[in-house]
C-alpha cells in the first residue's frame, strides 16, 4: 500500500513539474513570438533611462583674478522620496522622524510631503550640504534617494551684492553680473541616454548617447575688493551716523570707464536673497533716479565755457540771494552781491548758475545735456539701468532752463552724474562705463574682453581743462567741498544738496546730499560719487 502511494506521489510531482515547465515555455514563446509590438515597446520604454548632466556655473572674480573669488558653485544634494514605497513598507512614522531630525525640518512638514500614497516622487529638501546628505545615506532609509545638484555660494555674503546679483532656484542669473553675464556663466548641461537593469542601475555598455556638459565660463570684474571694502565701509558709517534712508557710491577709472567699486545701501545677503525685499535688492547706483541739485551745475558751466558765453572772470550780480525771474523767485543758500563766475562755482551760487543758463539758451543747453547722455542710458553692462528724466525743450516752461541749471526739474542716476565729471576729467571725452574685465574659458583662454569705448565728446579739451582748475577751488578754503580735500592731492569736485520733489513742490525736510569729483586734478585717474538719501539732521553735500 505504501509503495503504491509513493509511486503516485512521484507521478504527480512529475506532472506538476512538467506543467510548470510547459507554462513557462509557453509564456516565453508568447513573449518572444506572439507579444504585440505595443507591449514590447512598453517593456522596452520602462527600461530606458535619460539623465541630464549638470553643467558647472562659472566663477566670478574681482580684478585680481583667480585668487579673489566672489561667487562660486558648491556641490549639494536634493533629498527626494518615494511616498508610495514608504507607505507600503509601513515605515512612514520612522522615516518622517529620521528625515526631520537629520534635515532639521518640522516633522509635520515632512509628513505632509511623504503621506501621498499615489505618488512615487516627492521633494523632501533641496540643496542639502554633502555632509548632511551623507548622514542620511549612511542610515539607509527605505524610499529615500538623492539627486546631484549645485548651489550658488557667495563667500562674502552681502559684499558687492548689488553688482554680483544672484542665481534663482532654477539656475538662472536674476540680477547684477549673474544676469548680465548669464550666457557665459551658466554653461550647457549634458545628456545620457541608455538602459537600466531591474534595480534601475544604468547598464553603461548599453548606453545609446552621451553628450558631455559644457562647463560655464569664468567672469573677471573690473571691481577691486580693496577699494570696494573702503567704499562699503564708508557707506555703512554715513548711513548710520546720519540715519539716512539709503546711499550709494561709485569709483570709476577716468580714462577707460572701468568701474572699480560700486555699492548701494541698504544691502542684503546674497546667500539669503529670497528674504530681501525689492528696496534692499535695488542697485541705487544705476536703478534710482533723483534730482541732483548743485552737482549738476557742472553741465551748464561746461556748455557756457564751451560756447564762450561766459568767462571765469566775468562778474555777475547775484541779487543778494533772491532773484525774481518770470515771476518766480530763486534763492541762494548764502546771499551774495556780486561774484565772478569762478567764485560762483566755488560758492555754488544758484542765481549765478541760472543766469549762466540764460546766456547759453534753451536749444544749446539741451544739446549739451544730451551730449552728456542726460536722459539716456549709458549702456553699462548691468541690468536695471534707468534713463533718468529730461523733458524735450518743447515742454520747458519759461523758467525751466534756470532750474535745470541748478539740478531741479531733471533727474539722473548716480552713474550718469559721475560720467559727467569723468568726461570733464578725461579732457571732454565721455567713456562707456563697464564692470566686466574679461570672460575666460575653463582652460584660461579669453573668450570675451570688452574694450574702453568712447560714446561722446560733449566739450573741448580746453573747456575741460578750465573746469578742472575751477572745480579744484571748490575743495579749497572758502569752497563748499573743503572737507573733500585729500592731503597731498589736488581734488576737483562739487557738492550738492537737493530738496526732494513732493506733490505741489519740494520738501522742506527731505534732501539728497551728494559729492562728486576726481583726483589728482592735474592728471585725473579716478572719479568718485557719493549720494546719500535723506540724511538727518545735516543735509548738505
Amino acid at each position: 500500500m505504501n509503495e503504491w502511494r509513493g509511486k503516485w506521489r512521484f507521478v504527480l510531482g512529475v506532472i506538476v513539474l512538467m506543467a510548470a515547465l510547459t507554462g513557462l515555455g509557453s509564456r516565453l514563446a508568447f513573449l518572444h513570438l506572439v507579444t504585440p509590438p505595443s507591449v514590447c515597446k512598453e517593456i522596452d520604454d520602462g527600461r530606458r533611462m535619460e539623465k541630464q548632466i549638470l553643467a558647472g556655473r562659472g566663477t566670478i572674480y574681482d580684478r585680481g583674478g583667480s585668487g579673489n573669488i566672489l561667487a562660486m558653485n558648491l556641490p549639494v544634494k536634493d533629498v527626494c522620496a518615494n511616498p508610495l514605497k514608504i507607505i507600503q513598507s509601513n515605515q512612514l512614522v520612522q522615516v518622517t522622524t529620521a528625515l526631520s531630525e537629520t534635515l532639521d525640518m518640522p516633522a509635520d512638514e515632512v509628513a505632509v510631503r511623504l503621506n501621498r500614497p499615489t505618488r512615487e516622487f516627492a521633494w523632501v529638501k533641496r540643496y542639502v550640504p554633502e555632509e548632511v546628505s551623507s548622514q542620511l545615506r549612511d542610515r539607509n532609509i527605505p524610499g529615500v534617494f538623492f539627486r546631484d545638484a549645485t548651489v550658488r555660494y557667495y563667500p562674502h555674503g552681502s559684499f558687492m551684492c548689488h553688482v554680483l546679483g544672484y542665481v534663482n532656484h532654477d539656475g538662472i542669473g536674476s540680477a547684477g553680473v549673474e544676469q548680465s553675464s548669464d550666457k557665459y556663466l551658466r554653461g550647457c548641461p549634458g545628456l545620457v541616454e541608455g538602459r537600466v537593469d531591474a534595480l534601475r542601475r544604468e547598464m553603461v555598455w548599453k548606453r545609446d548617447r552621451y553628450v558631455p556638459a559644457l562647463e560655464g565660463s569664468h567672469v573677471v570684474l573690473n571691481l577691486d575688493q580693496n577699494i570696494q571694502h573702503f567704499v562699503e565701509k564708508g557707506l555703512d558709517e554715513v548711513t548710520a551716523e546720519y540715519r539716512a534712508r539709503g546711499a550709494c557710491a561709485i569709483v570709476q577709472r577716468v580714462k577707460t570707464g572701468e568701474i572699480l567699486a560700486m555699492a548701494s545701501r541698504p544691502s542684503f545677503d546674497l546667500n539669503e536673497f529670497t528674504t530681501a525685499d525689492d528696496v534692499r535688492r535695488m542697485n541705487r547706483a544705476v536703478g534710482l533716479v533723483y534730482e541732483p541739485g548743485s552737482v549738476f551745475k557742472a553741465v551748464v558751466f561746461s556748455a557756457a565755457f564751451n560756447e564762450h558765453t561766459v568767462s571765469p572772470n566775468m562778474v555777475v550780480d547775484c541779487e543778494n540771494g533772491a532773484w525774481t525771474y518770470n515771476n518766480r523767485v530763486l534763492r541762494d543758500y548764502h546771499p551774495y552781491d556780486r561774484l565772478t563766475v569762478a567764485d560762483g562755482i566755488k560758492k555754488s551760487s544758484n542765481i549765478l548758475a541760472a543766469k549762466t543758463a540764460l546766456t547759453v539758451g534753451n536749444q544749446r543747453f539741451y544739446k549739451y545735456l544730451k551730449a552728456f547722455h542726460i536722459g539716456d542710458k549709458l549702456g553699462v553692462d548691468l541690468p536695471g539701468e534707468e534713463t533718468g528724466i529730461l523733458h524735450p525743450v518743447s515742454e520747458w516752461s519759461g523758467i525751466s532752463a534756470t532750474r535745470i541749471a541748478i539740478g531741479q526739474g531733471v533727474a539722473v542716476t548716480a552713474l550718469q552724474m559721475l560720467s559727467v565729471y569723468s568726461a570733464i576729467a578725461n579732457d571732454g571725452i565721455l567713456m562707456r562705463p563697464y564692470v566686466t574685465s574679461r570672460v575666460l574659458t575653463r582652460d584660461g583662454s579669453v573668450l570675451y574682453q570688452p574694450q574702453p569705448e568712447i560714446i561722446g565728446r560733449p566739450i573741448k579739451a580746453e573747456t575741460a581743462a578750465l573746469l578742472k582748475r575751477l572745480l579744484v577751488r571748490v575743495t579749497e578754503a572758502g569752497g563748499t567741498g573743503r572737507r573733500a580735500a585729500v592731503e597731498g592731492y589736488e581734488v576737483a569736485g562739487k557738492t550738492g544738496s537737493a530738496q526732494k520733489p513732493v506733490p505741489g513742490g519740494y520738501s522742506a525736510t527731505a534732501h539728497v546730499a551728494s559729492f562728486v569729483g576726481f583726483l589728482p586734478a592735474g592728471n585725473p585717474e579716478v572719479a568718485i560719487i557719493v549720494v546719500v538719501d535723506e540724511p538727518q539732521p545735516i543735509h548738505t553735500g
